[in-house]
């Protein structure tokens, strides 16, 4: 089954740079496709989980945390209807979290940031590693995003939900 490989904290504000097409084309032995400029990738023939994590670690300029995926988990994902509520608008973002391990806490959910007044950032639902949410357009939000870590207790990288379905097209996946 494909792997999907989210990388944390790379290609943000000119910090930790790289060239995810570079990467790709190094690992294209593993089927790799690069997904955006966040670190995204598909690998369509990966190798063994710790051999591609230890492949992508070496190829990396720089230092990041590789979240590894199960291709039929983002499958799984799509098919779910967690933004019922949220239709998509012109100033909101829906957005998926991967959590790098099992959190040893779990918050009770819905969540909303900040707590009173308008809302710019809600955490909907989790399903394992997963959290879904959907945040406005609004440079506070960075900040929001950043406190999952803490909410969670866990590292957590986040991808809007476009990039989701593009990953989801890689790995076969056509909308009906």
């Amino acid at each position: 089954m494909a792997l999907v490989v989210l990388l944390r904290g790379v290609n943000v504000g000119g910090h930790r740079t790289f060239q995810p097409t570079k990467l790709a084309a190094q690992l294209k032995q593993f089927g790799a496709v690069n997904i955006g400029a966040a670190g995204t990738f598909v690998f369509h023939r990966p190798p063994s989980r710790k051999i591609l994590e230890e492949e992508i670690g070496r190829r990396l300029p720089v230092d990041a945390e590789i979240v590894i995926c199960n291709g039929r988990d983002i499958l799984n994902l799509i098919s779910r209807d967690v933004f019922t509520g949220y239709p998509q608008r012109p100033d909101t973002v829906r957005f998926l979290s991967v959590l790098t391990k099992n959190p040893r806490t779990l918050p009770d959910l819905p969540m909303t940031f900040p707590a009173k007044g308008r809302w710019l950032m809600k955490v909907l639902a989790r399903d394992r590693r997963f959290v879904f949410g959907v945040y406005r357009r609004d440079m506070k939000v960075i900040g929001y995003l950043g406190e999952m870590d803490k909410v969670f207790g866990v590292p957590v990288t986040t991808r809007n939900w476009n990039t989701v379905t593009a990953i989801a097209k890689a790995l076969g996946h056509s909308e009906s």
